[in-house]
């Protein structure tokens, strides 16, 4: 069952995923405008200090929103925290949250229960995201309020079991807010998402190529130009597994093809967003970059996202 947070205002069963690096207030603000779940991860807020600043500007504006049009208000927004090791801010981007009161925190690379009590404190639920059953499992028994199931062929870190597998072994024992990442770029990959068993959608890819989104302009074009099969599956930039373009890969001088793998042990997301072989020139995105067509605004992407979505429902009612 869903709660009122993830049905009211929305739009489509959508939440945009937090893009690391890219994703950012304008870029969520126009995710919430034109109504699905926008989303950034903290620590693209960068010095920290910025992250109040940023906290503070879209819950301004998002109530301004909505005080200006009152029957299409905002969606909600959600702020990803990395629960990892190497993640020296958590305590304090978690302090932030509490501050502002984030409605959803979506957790990734640790379910942690004090991460999950201080969000419940104020009355905000977590999402944590997962690529397999015994990692949901662990999650919701550390509090974790729903589930993100991340299956093969999404952008970014991703799993590499079927959508089809994790949404079954996941619905056999958890009938809470589920949500599923993987290759989905059009309404109709929504719409299937709620057929095999998801409550939602959360997508990624199709959000870089927008106008709002803080990338730069030959990624989005690479995006608009690519296909499945120009993703690569590899752990070497980060020490965890996850699909990048590999266009981005040959221009920064490697092999594609041989990539060597890397030790999960030395993952670091602050050498992640700051030094070599960063986010910012291997770029990331999911198998299903081949629905993207074009660079354009959030508005107009949703507006696609919507029209393919009932179109396809009409079409399975036919």
């Amino acid at each position: 069952m869903l709660p009122p947070i993830l049905k009211e205002k929305l739009r489509l069963p959508v939440v945009a995923s937090p893009l690391f690096i890219i994703s950012h207030p304008a870029l969520t603000l126009a995710q919430c405008n034109a109504g699905v779940v926008g989303a950034f991860p903290a620590l693209n807020a960068r010095p920290e200090s910025q992250l109040d600043e940023w906290l503070a500007m879209i819950t301004e504006e998002l109530a301004a929103h909505d005080a200006t049009h009152p029957d299409q208000p905002a969606a909600p927004f959600a702020v990803n925290q990395i629960v990892h090791t190497s993640n020296k801010r958590l305590e304090h981007d978690l302090m932030m949250c509490v501050k502002y009161k984030v409605p959803i925190v979506i957790s990734s690379l640790g379910a942690v229960p004090e991460v999950n009590a201080a969000v419940h404190s104020y009355g905000g639920i977590v999402l944590h995201d997962v690529i397999n059953n015994r990692h949901a499992n662990s999650a919701i028994r550390k509090g974790a309020d729903g589930l993100i199931a991340v299956a093969a062929g999404a952008g970014g870190h991703a799993g590499t079991l079927s959508p089809f597998a994790l949404v079954q072994e996941i619905r056999e024992w958890f009938d809470g807010p589920l949500l599923l990442a993987g290759a989905i770029g059009t309404g109709g990959g929504i719409l299937a998402a709620q057929a095999m068993g998801a409550d939602m959608a959360y997508i990624g890819t199709p959000f870089i190529a927008t106008e709002e989104a803080r990338a730069v302009d030959a990624y989005k074009e690479m995006i608009a130009q690519s296909q499945a099969a120009d993703i690569v599956y590899s752990n070497y930039f980060t020490g965890i597994h996850g699909n990048y373009l590999k266009g981005s890969i040959l221009a920064s001088g490697m092999d594609p093809d041989n990539l060597p793998p890397a030790d999960p042990s030395k993952m670091d997301f602050d050498k992640a967003a700051t030094g070599a072989k960063a986010w910012k020139d291997i770029w990331g995105a999911g198998q299903g970059v081949g629905s993207v067509k074009a660079v354009v605004p959030v508005a107009e992407l949703v507006d696609r996202l919507e029209r393919e979505y009932q179109e396809a429902r009409a079409r399975i009612c036919a």
